[in-house]
């Protein structure tokens, strides 16, 4: 096998049993990063340590990384425009902020058999917030409810 030393030095080509020799008298794991290799590398380490710095590494992406958070309206056919303009409001300032925003229209019993007045409802919340917002999602039905998803749109971000 070809060994590496904990200061990167290449040995070269070494039987395992010398190899395991050379890490018992540094203190150090005998370790095999490349296994699929001829012949297979192996490099002596401290493994525990490099266990911790791949987590805190790891950590350290998951911390830049950004969440996306998913906002939701509910709103019934029958909701009045004065609670609509609350919602477009509460809308444009979560998408504003960068979230997402997901729109659902309710129908109860016989509310289901007109369902272009949850679209045009729909349509009319799309409408005011197409300066800051995209239709991600257009509307659709499942089951008795109409969903749409809009996302901030990202040529024209207001911060």
């Amino acid at each position: 096998m070809r060994l590496i030393t904990e200061t990167n030095d290449n040995i070269g080509v070494v039987s395992t049993r010398e190899a395991l020799d050379r890490a018992r008298e540094a203190h150090l794991d005998l370790v095999e990063v490349a296994p699929n290799s001829e012949p297979p590398v192996c490099r002596i380490m401290d493994f525990g340590k490099f266990l911790y710095a791949k987590a805190k590494k790891e950590r350290e992406a998951k911390k830049q990384q950004k969440v996306i958070e998913v906002k939701e309206i509910r709103l019934r056919p029958k909701t009045s425009d004065h609670h609509l303009e609350i919602k477009v409001r509460n809308a444009r300032r979560w998408l504003e902020e960068g979230m997402k925003v997901k729109v659902r229209i309710q129908f109860r019993a016989r509310e289901i058999t007109y369902p272009e007045i949850g679209r045009d409802m729909l349509q009319q919340i799309a409408d005011a917030v197409t300066d800051i917002g995209i239709v991600e999602q257009l509307p659709n039905m499942e089951g008795s409810t109409m969903l749409m998803v809009l996302a901030p749109n990202p040529d024209k971000k207001k911060k």
